[in-house]
């Protein structure tokens, strides 16, 4: 029996620092200091009797014998995680999710997925970070997040997706420039105005951009925003017309304040994916992904339902 000669904080701690590549990374990670992290390994390293990592200047390196025995070590943590969850105990995970999701998510069915994450980890700490697509797939990349609800494209595509759902764009605009518009004015038309939609480099806006260059139009109507939320008051304004996803201004339309626009154009619709490592991430961030895409689906669901209505 090897009893008590090493413990799952060791292992945690060994894994996380080949993970994000330095000591300090992985103390922010588990939310301790550098010197307990540099403690857990060292008492790992003798209860073992071998060096499992080299420090040198700064940097930090698996040694052979180090790699061999990390996959055992995850292997000793995914074990640990499946026998809480076979108990029923999830309450016993008191663990930190580092979560990334772009606006439009957290605009959207956010919440929900955050209460079905505490109903089935009531003890699981979330650190949430809301922005661009681009620099959640960044964040993700260099270990600093566990988990990223986004949309492509992505610069690496080593991770783990699981498709949640698409959302589809629609033009609108306030109901004064719609009279003035008509409801079904070509993207020629639409661009006699000021076009307020996405950032300039996502997938809606690089493909605003090479439509607009194909058909000979002004590129200088297009005002991108890296908040979309941000141009929802502006076209309540009139200030425009925008391009954005429908499930942003649902309520908008259902009230009245804005109308749609059907066009000759649209980008095609944004794919939703969850991604991360999942030779690597504990148990729980694989079924976070799965509750995203309950989330995403229940929100589309409900969607469906209002449009029926309309």
């Amino acid at each position: 029996m090897i009893k008590s000669q090493f413990t799952l904080k060791q292992l945690e701690a060994f894994a996380f620092v080949v993970d994000t590549g330095t000591f300090r990374a992985a103390a922010a990670a588990l939310g301790t200091t550098q010197p307990n992290i540099s403690a857990r390994i060292s008492a790992l390293e003798q209860a073992l009797g071998t060096t499992v990592l080299t420090r040198d200047a700064g940097s930090v390196r698996l040694t052979a014998k180090g790699a061999t025995l990390l996959e055992r070590a995850r292997d000793v943590l995914w074990a640990g995680e499946a026998l809480i969850e076979e108990a029923g105990r999830q309450d016993l995970i008191e663990e930190r999710l580092r979560l990334g999701v772009t606006e439009l998510v957290a605009c959207t069915w956010l919440r929900d997925f955050l209460r079905r994450l505490k109903d089935a980890y009531p003890k699981l700490r979330v650190e949430l970070q809301v922005d661009l697509s681009t620099v959640i797939d960044q964040r993700l990349a260099e270990g600093q997040l566990d988990l990223a609800l986004q949309t492509g494209p992505f610069d690496k595509d080593s991770f783990t997706s699981m498709p949640l759902g698409e959302e589809s764009y629609c033009w609108i605009a306030h109901p004064q420039l719609l009279r003035a518009l008509g409801p079904n004015p070509s993207l020629e038309h639409l661009f006699a105005h000021t076009i307020l939609t996405h950032a300039k480099h996502t997938q809606a806006g690089r493909a605003l951009h090479a439509v607009a260059q194909d058909r000979g139009l002004d590129n200088g109507q297009i005002v991108h925003s890296s908040a979309l939320s941000a141009c929802v008051p502006m076209v309540l304004e009139g200030l425009g017309v925008a391009l954005l996803p429908d499930a942003l201004v649902r309520a908008e339309l259902a009230s009245g304040e804005l109308g749609v626009l059907h066009s000759d154009w649209l980008p095609d619709p944004l794919s939703f994916v969850a991604r991360f490592a999942a030779d690597r991430a504990p148990r729980f961030v694989g079924q976070a992904a799965g509750l995203a895409q309950l989330a995403m689906q229940q929100s589309q669901h409900q969607k469906n339902l209002s449009d029926q209505e309309i």
